[in-house]
């Protein structure tokens, strides 16, 4: 079997109303994509998505022709390319789509089938006032999810705290929260400077009040002093490493134990190949492992395989904030929205590969 075409299918879809993100100051009023498609001569297909693939039409030669099967050459490649070129993982994720189709069977058995379903999380985007924020978790618990995140302002943090008590008061004890302070990145353009350790210690304490299951990016991934006292001084657990680039500083990170709960998202890190390992090591030092998802449901699949796979956990993040992002928003590109179950599981699709359909005649209306 071989590699017989790759194309990039670009879309957008208008955001009617846009979507208010709280890490971008912009309103987001359309939602892109880049879907990679990949066909062998056997006639089997396979997709990826996640990140935009923007110059790789150059490097496409270095897999056309060759067997999909051989994903180790292919990761090493994807690897040199990073250097000279963008991170092309979505390729490998559709390399990951072929084989498990042309096995028949589940990725998430190929890397080594410990779970068949992971809870998942309702990962939240939006600063709301308090009211409306309470109002919208209690309607997610309502379709079934156990846990959600909050993002809290570090320009507005007495209000941030305060909705985060509320809405621990609003659920009561057994449904877990999650804070995302988002100080390890920015957005292009966003030239502040981080909120400093004594600061970050001071909002976990406060947010322990309320007691979070995790405080994420609270500080640069380099500040690693920073971060093992903001966990050592209030027992809060610190989680990152959604932005991290390539296997060599997550496997730094996992080596200096800088986090307890490590999200690396394999469409934008390292691969699935490379996260997997990762991962394992993870859970090895007894941390969590839940990687980051904030693309669409090809994204969100191809990370969950990796959980299920082996074993990670204890959740996958399922990116949503009604009325303004939704399933179908996130996932126009497919046939059917990628859905949580009423007991606020997400399950590994009994499909072989990744377990979707792409919507192909959509996808190429919206590609203009």
């Amino acid at each position: 079997m071989k590699i017989a075409g790759i194309e990039l299918i670009r879309a957008d879809l208008p955001l009617d109303p846009p979507f208010d993100a709280a890490w971008d100051p912009v309103p987001r009023t359309r939602f892109a994509a880049t879907v990679v498609k990949v066909t062998t001569d056997e006639g089997i297909v396979g997709y990826g998505s996640g990140d935009t693939m923007d110059g790789f039409e150059p490097y496409a030669g270095l897999f056309l022709g060759k067997d999909p099967l051989q994903i180790g050459r292919h990761v090493r490649s994807l690897e040199t390319i990073s250097f000279h070129g963008g991170r092309y993982w979505p390729l490998e994720t559709a390399l990951w789509d072929i084989i498990g189709k042309a096995l028949n069977t589940p990725v998430a058995t190929l890397f080594g089938g410990c779970e068949t379903a992971i809870p998942a999380y309702a990962s939240t985007g939006r600063l709301l006032g308090r009211e409306a924020r309470v109002e919208s978790i209690l309607a997610l618990r309502e379709r079934g999810f156990q846990a959600a995140k909050l993002r809290v302002a570090p320009d507005d943090l007495a209000n941030g705290i305060g909705t985060v008590l509320a809405v621990r008061e609003a659920v009561g004890p057994d449904f877990r929260l999650m804070v995302d302070l988002n100080q390890a990145w920015r957005m292009a353009g966003d030239i502040r400077r981080a909120m400093d350790p004594p600061q970050v210690r001071r909002v976990a304490q406060q947010l322990a009040e309320a007691d979070i299951f995790w405080l994420e990016e609270p500080l640069p991934l380099d500040d690693l002093p920073g971060l093992w006292t903001v966990r050592e001084q209030t027992g809060v657990r610190v989680a990152g490493g959604e932005m991290v680039r390539t296997f060599e500083e997550l496997l730094d990170l996992v080596e200096q134990d800088a986090l307890d709960v490590y999200q690396p998202d394999v469409v934008l890190a390292a691969g699935m190949h490379r996260v997997r390992t990762i991962a394992e090591l993870v859970r090895r030092k007894n941390r969590f492992f839940t990687p980051h998802t904030w693309s669409n449901g090809i994204g969100l699949l191809a990370n969950l395989h990796v959980v299920a796979g082996v074993g990670g956990g204890p959740y996958v993040e399922y990116p949503i904030d009604p009325p303004t992002w939704t399933e179908q928003r996130r996932d126009f590109m497919l046939t059917e929205p990628v859905r949580v179950g009423p007991d606020g599981m997400l399950r590994i699709p009994d499909a072989p590969g990744l377990g979707f359909e792409v919507d192909e005649e959509r996808l190429r209306t919206l590609a203009g």
